[in-house]
């Protein structure tokens, strides 16, 4: 799953929490994150996307939660990462981590990174400037039937507007 980098797009302030929240109070409001080369809205931190034209099968891509906040990219402003999960009409959940970055203008969804199918997430946190995003996974020789049972933890940083994976 390649990493994408896209133009940003931009959240006013006041509708922040519009746009990852599962409630939308207003009924209206669609937001980005880019996901697999494209651009997925939430709109009550839904958006079904219709695999081919025409088709029945949809591209679900949801709000999952696992909130951290914390300047990210040095501006004193605070940062929101989280977890996003998109489904494709098959068996797997496939988890990203995303983050919607501060500004004077509000703010700004950039690009999710691919954690892994049908993980378990734990927690995510911000230290020092970088995310750490904790989840179970399976051993490399498991079957999806197998629950998972590794803890894994990934690391993450904006560097030049952009999420982007570090090694430590």
């Amino acid at each position: 799953f390649p990493v994408t980098i896209c133009p940003s797009v931009w959240v006013k302030a006041e509708e922040l929490w519009q746009s990852i929240n599962t409630i939308d109070n207003d009924g209206g409001k669609t937001r980005g994150f880019v996901l697999e080369n494209e651009v997925v809205t939430l709109k009550n931190g839904l958006s079904e996307i219709e695999i081919a034209p025409g088709s029945v099968s949809k591209k679900i891509t949801k709000y999952f939660g696992n909130e951290a906040v914390g300047d990210l990219n040095g501006d004193g402003l605070s940062d929101t990462a989280f977890l996003l999960t998109q489904e494709s009409g098959g068996s797997g959940t496939f988890f990203y981590v995303a983050v919607l970055l501060s500004s004077e203008k509000g703010y700004v969804g950039t690009n999710a990174i691919f954690l892994g199918d049908r993980i378990a997430p734990q927690n995510t946190e911000i230290k020092d400037g970088k995310i750490v995003v904790n989840y179970t996974d399976r051993k490399a020789d498991d079957s999806f039937s197998v629950a998972p049972s590794v803890g894994v933890s990934k690391y993450f940083k904006i560097e030049s507007g952009k999420l982007v994976e570090i090694k430590l």
